[in-house]
Parts: structure tokens; C-alpha cells; sequence
């Protein structure tokens, strides 16, 4: 069999693998190489650094410096595209005629020099790009960051038009594939890679409840500060975990003895603490991808608490509970807190995620449309 090898081009150092894109790219990775697959790594580095762990999986590593001058906020480009536009890379990328996997709208800067040509070029779509920032926007507290993600999204929404260039489109969901195959009649639903090989829940009953993401984003904070108005009136405890948590959520968790904070976390400790609960509680405002923290509370954690815009056409609604008002959480919450998760509970998990979301069999259709 003739050898395969790729090149994967990822918006940033994909491990560790801690928060829900490069959770994607890293798993994506993983099981590549164990089927064999020899991948050549190119990745943005702006502050995770240089990782041996994926000099593991990976036949060649090449690391290349996000350039974010502020001068790029002037360009036509988004500017989380043109602060990726580097000619290292596509000279790097034309040494050879391997096939190209591009993570994320991101890195699409190149797209219009490669094609036309007979490389094969895929692309991950990991969001409807322009509406996930009109989302941040709209929870932004900033005045300058309201306005750099509202000016983001309209210069996505002019550039995403790149995506037809590229042979076929990876959607993450069912829903983006939906919406990139009316406008560019290319995309494949690819399901998203994790952490999860097999559903590791605890039976039996934990003691809190566990909303887990990088704090720092706008609509991760904007669903903590949600859950503590659900939770204030509750009995029961929360734990709000995550990367740099804003002063507004700090503040507003100090007020209340049942609800805690565990921010800058090791990722095992976010492991266990996924694992650990009775709850793994997720709400989001931005109804676009598939939310990777869903997939490691269903994989590792015992019940899981979303509301429509997390779960709504994922095929993982019968595994969830599903309240859209803060009177519905708590009418939920109150029920499940005299629950054990049992057996067929984790039975259920088994026959929903591992056939629609096996990483080595989602590998092996990724090979298949790639080579």
C-alpha cells in the first residue's frame, strides 16, 4: 500500500489538548497516526509553546510565530487570518504534493495560491465562523472588544466565500454542515474528535455540580454567570472550573457559600472533577459547532444537564436533560440530586457515542475522503 502522509495546518499548538478546538485537531491527530497515517504538523505558536508530546504522532513538527501586530487590524483580511498569513508556511507546504488538512477558516489565507491545482485541500470547519463572533459580541463587556469581534465577523462573512476553492469541507455538526452545503455544495459531516475512547462514568452519586470551559470567553462567563443566578437559591453546591475567570464572575461568586471557583486547573484535575460530579451542568448561548465539553461530560461524567442551543441536532439529546429557564435547571437539579446514575444509564452513553463518535472510525473516513 502506497504510504500516506498529510499535512495539517492548525491555528494554534494543538496540546495540550484543553480547550475545545485544538481538543479536535490533537484527537484528530492521535488517531491518524494510529492508523498509520504520517502527518507533518504546521502550528501557530502564541503562548502554549513548543510541545514534545506531539513529536509522538507526528512525522515532522513546524511551529511558526502568529504575527499580531496591531497593524493588522487594518487589513481586509479577518485578523485572525492575517495575523496567520506566513510565506514559510506555504513555501514549507509546496516542497512536496502531499494532500492538506486545514483547521479552521483561519489558515484559509492560502487557499486561492493552491487552487485550481490537483492537490487535494480539506478544510475543517470548526464553526460558522462570522456567527460565532456576532455571538461573543453580543456578551462582550468592552467597548473595543464589542466592536473587534463585530468588525471580525463581517470581514468572515466576506471571506468564508474562499471555502469553495477547497475540495471538500469537514463540518463539525450537522447543523454547519447543513448551512455550508447551500452556500458551497462541498461539505461532509465529520463528527468531532476527543478525549473519550470509552464511557468512563462513575455509577453511584457524586456531591456537586460541575460547569467546566475557558473562562475568559465571553459565553463561557456569560453561562457561569447564568448558572449562579440558577444556583443561588439552590442548596446544593457548584463549581464553576476553568482558565482565567473574569472579575465581574469572581465578584459574584464571592457572594454565595455553595457555589466555588477552581480556575487555572491542571487538565487532570479537570478530568477528575468531570468525573467527580453528580452534575455536569452545561449551558451555552452560541448555537454553533458542537461544544467539545459536552462529549467529556458524557464520556467521563455522570448526568448532564444542557439546554437546547448545547444539544438540539447532535444525536445526543436522549443522554441529556434538557431545561431552558433557570426554573427549569432548578426543577431538574432538585430531581436528579436524589439520583443514582446506574448502569443503563452508562449503557445508553455506550450505544449513542461509540459508533457516531469513534475517533479511529471517524480517522478511517477522513482517510477515505482524503486519499
Amino acid at each position: 500500500m502506497k504510504e500516506q502522509q498529510l499535512h495539517i495546518v492548525s491555528f494554534d499548538v494543538p496540546f495540550p489538548p484543553n480547550y475545545g478546538g485544538v481538543v479536535d485537531v490533537f484527537y484528530k491527530i492521535r488517531a491518524l497516526h494510529k492508523l498509520g497515517v504520517k502527518i507533518h504538523l504546521h502550528c501557530f505558536e502564541y503562548g502554549r509553546g513548543k510541545q514534545k508530546e506531539l513529536n509522538k504522532y507526528c512525522e515532522s513538527v513546524t511551529y511558526y510565530q502568529r504575527g499580531k501586530s496591531k497593524a493588522k487590524l487594518l487589513s481586509k483580511l479577518p485578523f485572525v487570518v492575517a495575523t496567520r498569513k506566513n510565506e514559510k508556511l506555504l513555501k514549507n507546504l509546496n516542497k512536496n504534493g502531499y494532500p492538506i488538512l486545514i483547521e479552521g477558516l483561519h489558515n484559509c489565507w492560502f487557499l486561492d495560491e493552491l487552487k485550481p491545482s490537483k492537490r487535494f485541500v480539506a478544510v475543517r470547519t470548526h464553526n460558522v465562523e462570522h456567527d460565532y463572533y456576532l455571538g461573543l459580541a453580543k456578551v462582550e463587556k468592552s467597548l473595543f472588544k464589542k466592536q473587534f469581534f463585530l468588525s471580525e465577523a463581517k470581514k468572515l462573512k466576506a471571506f468564508e466565500s474562499v471555502l469553495k476553492k477547497a475540495d471538500v469541507l469537514l463540518s463539525i455538526s450537522p447543523n454547519d454542515t447543513a448551512y455550508f452545503n447551500s452556500k458551497y455544495k462541498n461539505a461532509k459531516y465529520l463528527p468531532a474528535f476527543h478525549s473519550g475512547e470509552e464511557v468512563t462514568t462513575k455509577i453511584g452519586r457524586g456531591a456537586f455540580a460541575l460547569y467546566h470551559g475557558n473562562l475568559a470567553v465571553g459565553e463561557n462567563n456569560e453561562a457561569c454567570l447564568y448558572l449562579i443566578d440558577v444556583f443561588f437559591k439552590l442548596d446544593y453546591p457548584l463549581v464553576l472550573a476553568g482558565s482565567n475567570p473574569s472579575k465581574e464572575l469572581i465578584r459574584k461568586v464571592n457572594r454565595y457559600k455553595n457555589i466555588s471557583l477552581s480556575g487555572d486547573i491542571s487538565f487532570t484535575e479537570m478530568e477528575t472533577l468531570i468525573a467527580d460530579a453528580h452534575i455536569n451542568i452545561l449551558p451555552t448561548f452560541q448555537p454553533t459547532g458542537i461544544k467539545l465539553k459536552l462529549l467529556s461530560a458524557l464520556y467521563k461524567g455522570r448526568f448532564c444537564v444542557v439546554n437546547k442551543s448545547m444539544v438540539q441536532n447532535t444525536g445526543l439529546e436522549e443522554a441529556c436533560y434538557e431545561a431552558n429557564t433557570p426554573a427549569k435547571f432548578r426543577k431538574i437539579i432538585l430531581e436528579l440530586m436524589k439520583q443514582e446514575f446506574k448502569i443503563a444509564d452508562i449503557e445508553l452513553r455506550n450505544k449513542l457515542l461509540l459508533d457516531k463518535f469513534n475517533n479511529l472510525g471517524n480517522a478511517e473516513k477522513l482517510i477515505d475522503l482524503v486519499f
